[in-house]
């Protein structure tokens, strides 16, 4: 069942569910996603994920009490469960819930008992997936919202499909709120997945070029110099991730050297050279991480994460005047289409 959007609003079911005033998430991109850019996405009437993918306990204590100092807002964390030590994800989602979190965003591998746990405490699950199989396994989990990730995302990429297509398929077996994330960058593509009768969009590319992101003002100027076809999917940054795990990124040396064999590498065989340092933290050349704002060395070397839409990214201005004009342009467009067009998952 699907319902118009009333004029001039984006307001989809999706918002009542998650206390936004637009359907836009921020991806809870890891190191990138930290309480300053969740709460400005947020405080702009978006939805903020705070990205603690293997992140110390003690740390999520610290981004969460300043997230609720900067916003009053819902918001979600961002956990991996195939991707993190048992014993540490355990410690992460218990000092989740004493801190009163209620909202988890997961993705890669669907683990019902991980599920399980958050939602026997009441909790809601937002399920990023990459194939319509997976979709279905975590809303036999538990999941609330399942948000559909394409090829066409920068970061981790779970599956093969472009977002699109995804979301029709998972959009046709569900009545779950659907979200579209997988190269949106403008309201074009908000428009045109509230007009398939997705529930929104997640936005993760956009929010790394903003000011308040996490990431090393080399990273963001790398964005906005790139279009999508300088971007890559290659699984050679995989060192801290399961074997076979492709990311899509930005083009650098690394890449280059790989002369076009970007996917087939065995972390197990990878030399473990630092050449990076966050703190007293080594970054190591084909590892998972990212420069930060903290990261000292050779930026260029590691993975910069971008997805498809780059190409649209031509500054970097605060979070909140990203989401907004993203926003206005996706209601120009919603009211300039037909009525049938105008539709949202209710």
């Amino acid at each position: 069942m699907t319902e118009q959007l009333p004029e001039a609003s984006l307001h989809t079911r999706l918002c009542d569910l998650l206390g936004c005033e637009v359907p836009v998430l921020l991806a809870g991109m890891g190191g990138v996603s930290r309480w300053e850019l969740a709460a400005a996405v947020a405080n702009a009437g978006g939805y903020g994920i705070l990205g603690m993918v293997r992140e110390s306990p003690d740390l999520i204590t610290t981004e969460v009490t300043a997230l609720r100092t900067a916003t009053d807002r819902p918001f979600a964390v961002n956990l991996i469960p195939a991707a993190t030590e048992p014993q540490l994800l355990e410690a992460q989602i218990t000092r989740c819930l004493e801190l009163g979190v209620t909202a988890f965003s997961f993705f890669w591998d669907v683990m019902p008992d991980v599920l399980a746990r958050v939602k026997d405490a009441g909790c809601l699950v937002l399920h990023q997936v990459g194939t319509p199989d997976a979709a279905q396994m975590a809303e036999k989990a538990g999941a609330d919202v399942i948000i559909a990730q394409g090829v066409e995302a920068g970061g981790h990429v779970h599956g093969r499909s472009p977002a699109f297509g995804l979301a029709e398929r998972i959009l046709s077996e569900t009545d779950l709120p659907v979200v579209v994330s997988g190269g949106i960058t403008t309201g074009e593509g908000l428009a045109a997945a509230l007009a398939i009768g997705a529930s929104g969009v997640q936005c993760g590319t956009a929010f790394l070029a903003t000011e308040e992101s996490f990431a090393h003002p080399y990273h963001k100027s790398r964005i906005v110099a790139a279009t999508g076809e300088d971007t890559v999917l290659t699984d050679v940054f995989v060192l801290n991730w399961p074997k076979g795990a492709a990311v899509r990124v930005i083009g650098n040396s690394v890449t280059d050297g790989l002369q076009g064999n970007y996917i087939g590498h065995d972390p197990a065989t990878l030399p473990r050279e630092t050449i990076a340092h966050d703190g007293d933290q080594p970054r190591l050349r084909f590892s998972t991480d990212s420069p930060l704002r903290t990261t000292t060395g050779d930026l260029e070397a590691m993975a910069l994460f971008a997805g498809q839409g780059a190409g649209a990214i031509q500054d970097v201005p605060p979070a909140a005047k990203r989401l907004i004009d993203m926003t206005a342009q996706a209601r120009r467009i919603l009211l300039g289409a037909a009525p049938n067009d105008r539709k949202a998952t209710p």
